[in-house]
């Protein structure tokens, strides 16, 4: 396909005409090599070391420590949308928080499956929050 263009100047009176060809992208030569710029990058991108973290004494430390479910011990991922975290107050004798937590987290699998309340009620049964919560009553 052939496009005709006419110019028409004010110097002369008759048109310039031209004939272009179409664009096509350009091809290249033979003798050309392709281009390794990509290639060394990903390259230098798979020999660079992995950053570590240093604390004031110098011991490396973990750049990033994840969440585990306390029921299951499984790692809590990013895209678990279902989990929570539960914080459980201290209280003394006279029942006053006394400004500690307990902290719990769950996943999303145990509260998919219903079993989140029985593992929280196992989890402070455990650490002394409440106390015979299986227990059979004895009147009937």
């Amino acid at each position: 396909m052939n496009i005709r263009v006419e110019i028409a100047t004010a110097s002369s009176t008759a048109a310039t005409k031209a004939t272009l060809a179409p664009l096509r992208p350009r091809q290249p030569s033979i003798k050309e090599k392709p281009s390794t710029s990509n290639l060394t990058v990903a390259r230098q991108n798979l020999n660079t070391k992995p950053a570590k973290m240093e604390n004031d004494k110098g011991e490396i430390v973990d750049l990033y420590v994840p969440r585990k479910c306390s029921a299951t011990n499984r790692i809590i991922k990013a895209n678990d949308h279902a989990s929570v975290q539960l914080s459980v107050g201290k209280v003394d004798e006279n029942g006053r928080y006394t400004g500690e937590n307990q902290t719990y987290a769950l996943c999303g699998f145990i509260r998919a499956r219903g079993e989140s309340d029985d593992s929280f009620n196992r989890l402070t049964q455990r650490d002394g929050y409440l106390k015979n919560v299986w227990a059979a009553s004895s009147q009937r």
